[in-house]
């Protein structure tokens, strides 16, 4: 007899590495709206990136839509703590957020967060989904979802992080016409989703940590103003 195979204990049994299919298709052709929304990842490190950018930030800016890899518990006391912050409101985000003007929504830490066309108006939609890129939230999850719906009027931003989550969402957002700029190496904590989204050839621009908010705030007086029409 064939001795039977060994059982690994729970502990190493790894989490599938789905991708953002197991959530969303790819559907570039379904964008709809016109009104500028930033969209940013980050991981290790992204905490203090995070708080460097959003504070540099004037309340004028259009929506910002976060993912940063954190667990559950802690996603609710980050928001707030960016909140005391900046000069724009920061808030984790909920099931069915209209999007708003000078407000920053930082996704739970249980799901992932994906921006919908509802009404004339964006909204988010919380999703409990398996893990994508052995995340969630994922970035390549909201990075898709903003190619899908927002096309042109997505700019997104990649920050220091461990892996590639957001990559090919960055990349979708460039092909449906977004613009992307990730945070250089120099100031990375992690120079891990910057780099693959570089690779990947979805970043329009590599900017110091210190210099993407001044560049942000010039990119959205350049395109269409919020609210959408």
């Amino acid at each position: 007899m064939t001795a039977s195979s060994p059982r690994l204990p729970a502990s190493f049994t790894l989490t599938p590495s789905h991708t953002a299919d197991i959530v969303l298709p790819f559907q570039p052709g379904e964008r709809r709206a016109s009104g500028t929304v930033v969209v940013v990842g980050a991981s290790t490190g992204g905490t203090e990136a995070l708080k460097t950018l959003l504070c540099q930030l004037p309340v004028s800016m259009p929506p910002i839509v976060v993912v940063q890899h954190m667990p559950e518990m802690f996603t609710r006391s980050f928001a707030s703590r960016l909140d005391t912050l900046a000069a724009l409101r920061v808030k984790e985000a909920e099931q069915g957020d209209v999007l708003k003007a000078g407000t920053v929504y930082i996704a739970p830490g249980h799901s992932h967060v994906l921006i919908t066309a509802s009404g004339g108006g964006l909204s988010l939609r919380l999703s409990d989904a398996p893990e994508v890129n052995r995340h969630r939230p994922s970035v390549d999850v909201l990075f898709r979802s903003a190619a899908n719906v927002l096309g042109r009027a997505a700019i997104g931003v990649i920050l220091t992080g461990m892996g590639r989550d957001g990559a090919r969402g960055m990349a979708e957002m460039k092909q449906c016409g977004g613009y992307n700029l990730a945070q250089d190496e120099a100031s990375c904590v992690v120079f891990g989703m910057p780099k693959e989204s570089i690779a990947l050839g979805g970043v329009n621009e590599v900017l110091p940590l210190t210099n993407i908010a001044s560049r942000l705030i010039a990119l959205c007086e350049k395109r269409t103003t919020w609210p959408p029409h």
